[in-house]
């Protein structure tokens, strides 16, 4: 059917705001900015439940982690008590005198140092302090990471 000049008057005419040629009418208009206003303000209000919602959620995983940390400064802090006192024991069990009473008092020292190490270290300077060992002494880490692996394939093929 092809415009006549009735059929575009007819449709431009047409109540609640109907266009035709891309003309709108102002009740049209009236509505669709009303409907932008409430999609603007719910996606406002989306966006601040979902901040809200990450900040929660990145507040507890702050805490989490902190925990964490806080429990493995324990566990280390446990680990050196627990060389220090094997120290203590092997020197109480150790030979009065001789050639293995100089062994087992060595041992006992190096236990003793390594557990007050453990003890006054934090985590981060542990890490740090094993990362300088590592690249003073590449092959010797090597090899011990070489000899790990080896022993827990061992153990765990059982």
């Amino acid at each position: 059917m092809a415009n006549t000049p009735n059929t575009m008057k007819r449709n431009e005419e047409r109540p609640g705001g109907s266009s035709f040629g891309g003309q709108q009418h102002p009740q049209g208009q009236g509505q669709g900015a009303g409907i932008a206003d409430k999609a603007k303000d719910m996606a406002s209000t989306m966006t601040d439940k979902a901040r809200e919602a990450a900040s929660s959620v990145s507040d507890r995983a702050s805490e989490m982690a902190s925990n964490v940390g806080h429990k493995a400064e324990s566990a280390t802090a446990a680990v050196g008590s627990g060389m220090k006192t094997i120290a203590e024991s092997i020197r109480e069990h150790a030979p009065s005198g001789g050639m293995l009473h100089s062994a087992t008092a060595g041992v006992a020292d190096t236990l003793e140092s390594g557990g007050r190490y453990l003890e006054e270290t934090r985590l981060n300077e542990l890490g740090a302090d094993l990362t300088n060992l590592v690249r003073r002494n590449p092959l010797p880490a090597l090899f011990l990471g070489i000899g790990f692996g080896f022993l827990l394939a061992c153990a765990t093929r059982r």
